[in-house]
Parts: C-alpha cells; structure tokens; sequence
C-alpha cells in the first residue's frame, strides 16, 4: 500500500503525552481513528472494536509499537490533543490534497453540537462556526464558539487561519459587522452580509431606499437585476436581485470599509400541492460591483454550508448524538468526522450518499483505500 498522505500530514502533530517506550505513536492513534469514523465508527468504543478487527491492515503502513489503543485511551488522547495544533495539520493536510477554487464563495456558518453539553461540569454545548469552500466542498477552517451569539468573536479568528483571497465570504446577519467586513477586505477577499436588526440603522436606510426605488420602477437609477426560477421538489421558485451602488446611500461609505453595492433579493414560493405562497425580502451589502446574477448565484451558494456540511453531519455521522465531552474530545472528535466526511464526499466512484459509503468502506478494505486515496 502506497503510504496514505495523511500520515504524512499528521505527523509533525505536538504530543502532549508523557512518552514512554511502549506508548502508542500519537500519528498511529489519528490515522486509526479517521479511518474507523469513516467506516462507521461514532463512538471510541466502536473506534477500538473497528481497529481490532483490523489490526492486519493497519499493521500494513503504521507502526503500532503497542498495539490497538484501548478506547480510553483514544478518548483520552484525544482529550488533551491541542484542537489548535490538530487543526493546523488539518490546513496543511487541506492545502497540500486540495485544489482551490480562485473566486468561489466561502460560506461561513456555525453548527451547535446539541448533545455535547455537560450539566455536572456546567459546561453548555459546543458551537462550531466553520468555513466552508463551496465549489471544492471543502471545510477550509472551523472556530469553536462557546453559543451562536459569540460568533461574532470567532469569525474573526477564523479569518484569521484561512486564505479568502480571490473569494466571495458569505455570512448570516450574525457576521454582518464592520470589524469583520474589514478583515475579509483587508485580507483581499470580497464581503456579501446579510443584513437584519442587528445593524438597524442600515436596515431601515436600505429599506427606504429600495422601496422608493421600487415604487418608481428604478426610473432615472443606476442598478442592476437578474433574476432566477426553479422547479423542484414540488415548490416554484423565484428569485429577483436588485443590486444598486453606494451612492445611493453614501454615508455608510466611510463605515464599512470596501462597500461597494447594497442588495435586495426578492422570493416568492409557491407550493405546487397546496398552492401556499410565501414571500422574503432580505438585504446584503457586499464589497463586489453591481453584478446582479452573481451576487445571486453567491446567495444561493451560501446555503450549501447548511446542505453540504451541517446536512451531512447530522444525517450521516449523527454528529448531534455524539456524548464525546471529556477535555477537548468534543472538538477534536468533530475535526475528525469533517476530515472523514470531505474524503467520502470527495470519492465519486460510488454512487450514493454519506451514510451508505461508511457502510462500503467498513465491508470493502478496497474501497475504504480508494476513499483514503481521494487525498493522495
């Protein structure tokens, strides 16, 4: 067996252990469980009981000094692992098995791990905010967060670790913050927020504005429009974009740094059975020019973060079942399901969804070499 690249990426990993002679290699104890979780494994008892079963196989490219861990000690391990020293492996594993889309939207969203709350230490459940690629579907970074409230803080610090340059950053109205538009600027990305009550002010301009512009039909204006109609699942779909410059609203130049264009999308879904339709009206301010039909198609785009990765997590990991609560497990153990999910995503010679390809690669050691090697 070629040597499967995440070794290689894992390897130069801090070890907080103690080491004695008979310790089980940290990089042994990653790749194990990466793999185990791939192959059905949600639990580091079922981790243990996979990798026994396995022990040949395994034996192939790694070390095992001492064995298989037990599955305390893979919780335990995993317990003290530094998430920042994990993660910053995770880039390089990332950068080096990953091509990246110049221009793409990078939708940034956070996930609660609903299960990973723990009353006896008063801990509450762990918010994750992710950076999700979605032409490549690829998890660039995530940010622990300690509610969706606090999201705030950890967009920032995500900014922080990942590359945006060339792309379009997508955010709920939590991220819509000057402090944030101005970190993907500066880090020569573009910026499309949503915009809510939480920038009030800006809220009411653009709504002045655009129904103003509306009930004059955009006469004598300068804007764009493009405009979008789907038929799926049962529902029609229209979308309408009306993009128009900052001059219209010139004194919010000078408070979001590199704004260039306010948004209003329009949509109207009408429910082919019952004949229900609804109406949204929602509003961005975003650092890209006035191109309508992309500044749409990067609207839409966001919500893969929800269908590509939150989606998946809870469907084909049932990631909101998992007790893992022990030190930094939590975080760690969610590093591994999404390192897991992206090489199953990423393996297309199998036709069918996340749940049915962990159970091909726990039957097939072929195919799980085939799933491993999507990163090579």
């Amino acid at each position: 067996m070629e040597e499967v690249s995440l070794i290689k990426c894992f390897s130069d990993i801090t070890d907080p252990r103690m080491l004695k002679k008979t310790d089980h290699k940290l990089v042994d104890i990653i790749v194990m469980a990466i793999c185990a979780v791939i192959c059905g494994a949600d639990k580091w008892t079922q981790i243990e009981e996979f990798c026994e079963s396995r022990y040949s196989w395994f034996k192939q490219f790694l070390e095992l000094p001492g064995g298989i861990p037990s599955h305390d000690t893979f919780g335990r391990v995993f317990s003290i692992l530094s998430p920042s020293h994990f993660q910053k492996c995770f880039h390089k594993w990332i950068q080096a098995v990953f091509e990246m889309t110049e221009g793409q939207v990078i939708a940034i969203d956070g996930k609660t791990l609903r299960r990973s709350f723990n009353k006896k230490d008063k801990k509450s459940s762990l918010h994750m905010v992710h950076a999700w690629a979605t032409t490549n579907g690829v998890l660039l970074g995530q940010q622990k967060s300690q509610d969706k409230s606090n999201e705030i803080k950890a967009i920032p610090e995500l900014l922080e670790i990942i590359s945006v340059k060339g792309c379009i950053v997508t955010t709920d109205a939590m991220g819509c913050q000057r402090k944030i538009a101005e970190k993907i600027y500066e880090k020569q990305g573009d910026y499309l927020l949503a915009v809510k009550d939480n920038q009030k002010g800006l809220k009411e301009a653009m709504d002045k504005t655009f129904t103003h512009a509306i009930k004059i039909d955009f006469d004598n204006m300068v804007y764009d429009y493009s405009k979008t109609l789907d038929a799926d699942h049962g529902r029609i779909e229209q979308r309408e974009c009306y993009v128009l410059p900052l001059m219209y609203l010139w004194s919010f130049k000078l408070k979001w740094k590199g704004l260039k264009s306010l948004v209003l999308v329009r949509s109207e879904v009408i429910d082919k059975a019952t004949g229900e339709i609804k109406k949204e009206s929602r509003y961005y301010i975003t650092s890209l020019k006035m191109q309508a039909a992309n500044i749409l198609q990067a609207v839409r785009r966001h919500w893969a973060v929800e269908n590509s990765l939150h989606w998946c997590l809870d469907v084909g990991f049932r990631e909101d079942e998992c007790r893992s609560r022990m030190g930094d497990s939590t975080e760690n153990f969610s590093l591994i399901r999404r390192i897991a999910l992206m090489l199953l995503k990423h393996e297309q010679s199998l036709k069918g969804g996340i749940q049915t390809k962990r159970l091909k690669a726990g039957w097939d050691q072929n195919y799980l070499l085939k799933v491993l090697r999507t990163s090579s």
